[in-house]
């Protein structure tokens, strides 16, 4: 069953221009495997930009609850280069207490926007079936 479903855009100019005038906000927001590619060189400013949207579009799928931290969401690269979401601390335990098992993820970037969805499914918890 679907528990959540978030989206979020970003506006990739502006995203790269606010880590250019606040060079600790990319240490804040991202971790240091997010920050690279699989080769080891810099992701740019359009993949930096989609992966603040789906942590963004993580939390709506969550509810947006305001203790989330930045670092608990990874995005993380599987095969062929689908991403994938790893999840810890204060997010997995909002996704244990809502019984969110399994994440989908999709991340976009063109035209000077950045896009992600996020899908939490899994079974409802206690008290929170209809």
């Amino acid at each position: 069953m679907i528990i959540g479903v978030g989206i979020d855009v970003v506006p990739v100019e502006r995203f790269a221009a606010s880590l250019l005038r606040t060079p600790a906000l990319r240490d804040r927001l991202f971790t240091a495997a997010e920050q690279v590619t699989p080769s080891g060189a810099a992701r740019s400013s359009e993949s930096l930009a989609a992966r603040f949207a789906a942590k963004e579009a993580l939390a709506k799928a969550l509810g947006a609850p305001g203790d989330l931290r930045w670092h608990d969401t990874e995005v993380t690269v599987g095969d062929h280069g689908r991403p994938h979401l790893e999840v810890r601390g204060s997010v997995a335990g909002r996704a244990a207490q809502l019984g969110v098992t399994t994440w989908h993820v999709s991340l976009s970037h063109d035209g000077g926007i950045a896009s992600a969805v996020v899908v939490a499914e899994g079974l409802a918890a206690r008290g929170d079936a209809g």
